[in-house]
């Protein structure tokens, strides 16, 4: 959809239950001087979150995997799968976690891949990627593309069929991976295809790289300067670590020299009060300027990764509704929802 200025700044206003809660909890000021003491939070987080999803459900199986990579090292990956595949095969999802690539594992999207499965019969991988500082820019989306081409060449073992639907997605740092990974898929004509992207609060175009056309529409950086979760000094932290070639589309997918023709659909969730909101909200318009198709959901007044940070929130659990209905779309089947919990826990995101 097309977005006035006004519009989106109108997003980054706070959600009125997010005020609420913030005020009564009076949370300490975060420090992002240190990525080490900050992973270690996260670390703790997501030791949370498995805790509270306890194991997997009932008709779902979850195994750790080992992924190789092209210098001969490996990643860890988490399969979710059902226990029995459904008539027509088992679709094929892959996804990466978030983190600003220097913390996060694949158990950050693993209440996501349990719902997925349970919603359509799916075959889950959330696969990780070596982190920054110790692996800068390009480690991170060189690992994720030998996963997704892992991936894709051993569907059948895994007990996928891509030809049901075969989607890369992720969230925040992971989003900017999936993005870049079906442009990556396009370019050296992947097979099986990618059938869609799920891009969550993805990072896709910071403003030193926004095209001259769009570059009115991307205020969200100054609104969000000082907003919850991710504020600038996370992101200066982030990217110190990181040390990405923004120039290079790997990082900054908006900037693909051959555009972004031929790609498969798109499904965007995107929060109000976050700095990465409009980068998201353009790239969904240049997507569609290129013929493709896609679904979008905004959560007004929300910070990055809320339902994750703070899954109280009735937003929260709308986001894991929504979350399945969109990864629905691409895979053009309706959800099972009686077998599927969209209460939010906390993750790492």
């Amino acid at each position: 959809m097309a977005w006035t200025k006004e519009e989106l700044t109108k997003t980054g206003e706070i959600d009125h239950e997010l005020k609420e809660f913030l005020e009564k909890a009076n949370l300490p000021k975060p420090d992002f001087s240190d990525v080490y003491v900050v992973r270690a939070g996260a670390v703790e987080r997501a030791k949370s979150a498995m805790a509270s999803l306890g194991s997997p459900p009932e008709g779902v199986t979850q195994k750790e995997i080992t992924i190789p990579l092209r210098d001969g090292s490996t990643n860890r990956g988490v399969l979710v799968a059902p226990s029995a595949p459904p008539a027509g095969g088992s679709p094929l999802v892959v996804l990466f976690h978030g983190g600003g690539f220097c913390m996060g594992a694949p158990e950050g999207e693993i209440q996501t891949a349990r719902n997925v499965t349970q919603a359509f019969g799916a075959t889950c991988l959330s696969a990780a990627y070596r982190l920054a500082p110790e692996h800068p820019f390009p480690v991170a989306p060189d690992d994720a593309w030998d996963a997704l081409q892992w991936a894709a060449a051993n569907a059948e073992t895994l007990g996928a069929n891509p030809k049901a639907g075969f989607v890369v997605g992720g969230t925040s740092a992971g989003g900017n991976i999936a993005a870049s990974l079906a442009l990556r898929a396009r370019d050296n004509g992947l097979s099986p295809p990618l059938t869609g992207q799920y891009l969550a609060i993805p990072a896709v175009c910071g403003p030193p790289y926004m095209p001259e056309k769009y570059k009115d529409l991307q205020t969200s950086y100054q609104q969000n300067y000082h907003a919850p979760v991710l504020p600038q000094a996370a992101i200066d932290m982030f990217m110190e670590s990181y040390k990405p070639d923004s120039a290079n589309w790997l990082h900054t997918p908006m900037i693909h020299p051959k555009g972004h023709a031929a790609l498969p659909p798109a499904y965007f969730q995107v929060c109000g009060m976050d700095p990465l909101r409009d980068e998201a909200v353009i790239y969904e318009m240049k997507l569609q300027e290129q013929g493709i198709k896609t679904k979008f959901d905004m959560y007004p007044g929300l910070p990055h990764g809320f339902w994750g940070f703070f899954p109280a929130l009735s937003s929260s659990n709308k986001f894991r509704e929504e979350q399945v209905a969109g990864l629905g779309w691409l895979l053009g089947k309706e959800p099972s929802w009686e077998k599927i919990s969209t209460m939010a826990v906390t993750t790492a995101v």
